[in-house]
């Protein structure tokens, strides 16, 4: 069947359209370089270009979706950018997890269903996805769980003093785990200094815990005139007892020694006096 003048008008305007799309891995490479500038954005702005990546990137192909999908839930977390925005990274990295399935690692799940399992267990998030590296990556939490809940450690600070936790009980303590290489670690420690400040009087401790040596820790506390305690782990040992796989990482045990709150990632000030409130301090 011959086609039309209005037939062909409609193909040509279809083939431009099309041509004007970006190829996926053109795309995929656009939203890469998006990515690396996500921090410097501040954070309002930050809020409304996760939200635009995670709808960009569900328009990838899966393995791309995934992988993409999978870095943007790591930076979404570093921070308050609103619960639909979170919600939004996450069913996208539950999408392309389902559409291109991880293989297990030596029998482990793949850290993309622990990202997810993260998502869902400390920040709350609807994931519907039934994988059994999925449920997996949910045991493996439970597990981390119970072992920072029983964990105990006995560290000297900068100035040589000797901290034990267990010895803390009848105060509020916030365990904070950072470095001086870690930007989202560099940028919560003033409103920890803050809240340190504000709650000291009220029975709060806070202790940093950094496995890196003194000689980087101590000129970089002594530049940001950081007054809470700065616990020195050689070797790291108490990083591993607290199954710490990134940072920064904070845990808040309430007066009974109770492990009461958690974050993954950094804390904005609200967010840290919510969860400063689970342990009776307002």
């Amino acid at each position: 069947m011959p086609i039309t003048r209005f037939g062909l008008a409609l193909l040509l305007l279809w083939s431009a359209a099309v041509a004007q799309q970006p190829a996926p891995n053109e795309a995929a490479k656009s939203i890469s370089e998006q990515l690396k500038k996500l921090r410097s954005l501040p954070d309002d702005e930050r809020a409304r270009v996760t939200m635009q990546l995670a709808l960009q990137i569900r328009e990838l192909p899966a393995e791309m979706k995934k992988n993409l999908a999978g870095q943007l839930a790591n930076l979404s977390t570093e921070g308050d950018f609103g619960r639909d925005t979170l919600q939004a990274v996450t069913t996208t990295l539950e999408q392309g997890l389902r559409e291109a399935p991880s293989p297990a690692i030596d029998g482990r799940p793949d850290l993309a269903y622990v990202t997810l399992a993260q998502l869902a267990r400390y920040e709350h998030m609807q994931v519907s996805l039934d994988d059994p590296q999925y449920k997996a990556a949910m045991s493996k939490l439970e597990a981390d769980d119970q072992a920072r809940r029983e964990a105990d450690f006995t560290l000297e600070d900068l100035r040589g003093k000797t901290w034990n936790l267990k010895s803390l009980r009848g105060k509020v303590v916030l365990v904070n785990f950072w470095a001086t290489w870690c930007p989202p670690c560099r940028k919560e420690m003033p409103d920890l200094e803050a809240l340190y400040k504000q709650f000291k009087s009220q029975g709060l401790v806070i202790v940093a815990i950094s496995n890196e040596e003194a000689r980087k820790v101590k000129p970089f506390v002594a530049e940001r005139k950081i007054g809470y305690p700065v616990l020195l782990d050689p070797g790291g040992k108490v990083n591993d007892a607290f199954r710490i796989e990134g940072i920064p990482k904070t845990f808040v045990y309430d007066r009974d020694g109770k492990l009461v709150a958690q974050s993954i990632d950094m804390r904005t000030r609200k967010q840290f006096l919510e969860m400063l409130a689970t342990a009776g301090l307002r």
